[in-house]
């Protein structure tokens, strides 16, 4: 599909014409009328604008105009749903050419529209036979025209670059974290992330069992004793060019959990939902999406992406509750939850950010714990910083590009939850309370830096966890099941784009 903007009205098989629940909504539909050459009664009496409502109508020539409400304060992630649900319901009967109307609202909403319009393509049926050929819009021949403002075009063009940088990423992104663990394994995130570099010219570094072992990162290697798939650390690297770089920037660093399959280990999950564990890597796809979609852009900011990768499976070799592990650090972890295999392998990847990279600024992402879901539900991601800068400018982002946070406490009453009687702390406090928030000082621990460079701070200054178990893998249209989100690429690419600002 070819998407384009223009300034100047063409007549297309299909029109989508936007329309906001405002007080002049009854002007707006008369003008919508006159234009579309219908009764203004029909459209006063049957739309309403509220938000993903509908009315499709067609013209004296056959030409079809499908009206989509907004309602009344609708942010980005309102445009995006609201287009991706229409495109996606509608994705089998839609032409080769449809033009979206987007005069008289911000060129901001182009991002939203043009990422809600390709995921509305979104195909979960990875695995199906007998698929037909995708025909009319979503075809190689489909065209969409974005019909703009004149004004709207300096920030139109930009946002639809982005847009579509961030679709095809998140698309990837989608049918990775969708496929099963008979499709997928850490040496499948490192492959995508080897391709992904040599095409959009970023550096990246898989660092295979062998050298997990030499370099000492006993963590992730406890967690993947028992599975006959060995774990990886994908270290992606990008740094703009000349002509893009910023040297005012601060350097950032993203880490990822990477859980390909997650049975819980010896501490089993049940059966009911173990067949969406597929998911347990939404951080990784998060923190790779974004690195690619940065270098594409070429976002002038220096961003290293750490992926800790493995299965957490069960056999006689592996990790049992109550075994003393050894860190990359060196710090040493008691086991007491195999089913807390997240924040053990993210405790890798952090110390080994941290240590041989020394980012300015720390950001990691996992499906970490049922306890966020439980205080946040699916709607928004949990953020534990101590930098109440940083908090805020991620909230920020969050609540532009729809992908939220809420800000829960990480204070140092909690650190009596990872206390250990054998090792220098445990991986989970036993307890059925404040598990998001006990697992987030686990993982502070391990942003420690050398004693040499630390002075009066212990921890590293400006670093956040997001907890995004509840936003990553949802109910959404493409699937009678919870399915991947790609939530993190647009909150971190907003929060990237702005960094030098925020400074």
């Amino acid at each position: 599909m070819q998407i384009i903007t223009q300034t100047t009205y063409t007549s297309v098989a299909a029109e989508v014409i936007p329309v906001l629940k405002r007080d002049d909504l009854s002007d707006s539909l008369a003008v919508i009328a006159r234009r579309i050459n219908v009764p203004e009664t029909v459209l006063q009496r049957d739309f309403k604008a509220d938000r993903n409502e509908t009315l499709s109508m067609y013209g004296a020539d056959g030409n079809r105009f499908v009206l989509l409400g907004l309602g009344k304060s609708p942010v980005s992630m309102d445009w995006l749903k609201a287009f991706r649900k229409l495109f996606f319901s509608e994705k089998n009967k839609w032409p080769q050419e449809v033009l979206v109307d987007l005069r008289g609202v911000e060129g901001n909403v182009v991002e939203p529209v043009v990422i809600g319009i390709r995921m509305g393509g979104y195909d979960l049926g990875l695995y199906k036979t007998g698929k037909q050929e995708t025909t009319g819009l979503y075809s190689e021949q489909g065209k969409l025209t974005l019909l703009t403002d004149v004004g709207m075009l300096e920030t139109a063009m930009p946002a639809l670059a982005r847009a579509e940088a961030i679709a095809q990423t998140q698309t990837a992104m989608l049918d990775i974290m969708n496929a099963p663990a008979s499709h997928k394994s850490p040496q499948t995130l490192a492959d995508w992330a080897i391709k992904s570099g040599k095409n959009y010219n970023y550096a990246v570094t898989v660092l295979d069992k062998p050298e997990l072992e030499r370099q000492g990162l006993g963590a992730l290697l406890s967690v993947s004793q028992g599975s006959e798939k060995p774990p990886v650390l994908i270290i992606a690297e990008h740094k703009p060019t000349a002509s893009g770089r910023n040297e005012n920037w601060p350097v950032v660093g993203l880490v990822g959990k990477g859980v390909t399959f997650d049975t819980g280990g010896v501490s089993i999950k049940t059966s009911n939902n173990m067949h969406l564990m597929k998911s347990d890597m939404g951080g990784a796809a998060a923190v790779l999406g974004t690195v690619e979609v940065a270098a594409k852009l070429n976002l002038p900011v220096h961003l290293i992406g750490i992926v800790p990768s493995t299965e957490n499976s069960i056999d006689g070799r592996s990790t049992k509750p109550g075994d003393v592990v050894q860190s990359y650090t060196g710090k040493t972890i008691e086991v007491i939850d195999t089913d807390a295999e997240g924040r053990v392998i993210l405790a890798d990847g952090l110390g080994y950010m941290v240590r041989n990279f020394r980012p300015d600024i720390v950001i990691d992402l996992a499906t970490l714990t049922g306890s966020v879901i439980s205080a946040l539900g699916y709607h928004a991601a949990g953020l534990f910083t101590q930098n109440d800068e940083l908090a805020a400018q991620l909230i920020a982002s969050g609540d532009k590009t729809g992908e939220r946070l809420w800000r829960l406490p990480l204070w140092d009453a909690y650190t009596e939850d990872i206390k250990s009687d054998v090792a220098d702390l445990k991986n989970f406090s036993g307890k059925p309370i404040a598990g998001s928030i006990s697992a987030a000082k686990f993982l502070e621990v391990f942003t420690e830096r050398n004693e040499d460079e630390a002075g009066e701070e212990r921890f590293h200054p400006a670093w956040a966890h997001l907890d995004i178990a509840g936003t990553a893998f949802a109910d959404t249209e493409f699937g009678s099941q919870k399915n991947a989100t790609g939530f993190g690429i647009r909150l971190l690419i907003d929060y990237l784009q702005h960094l030098g600002a925020n400074q």
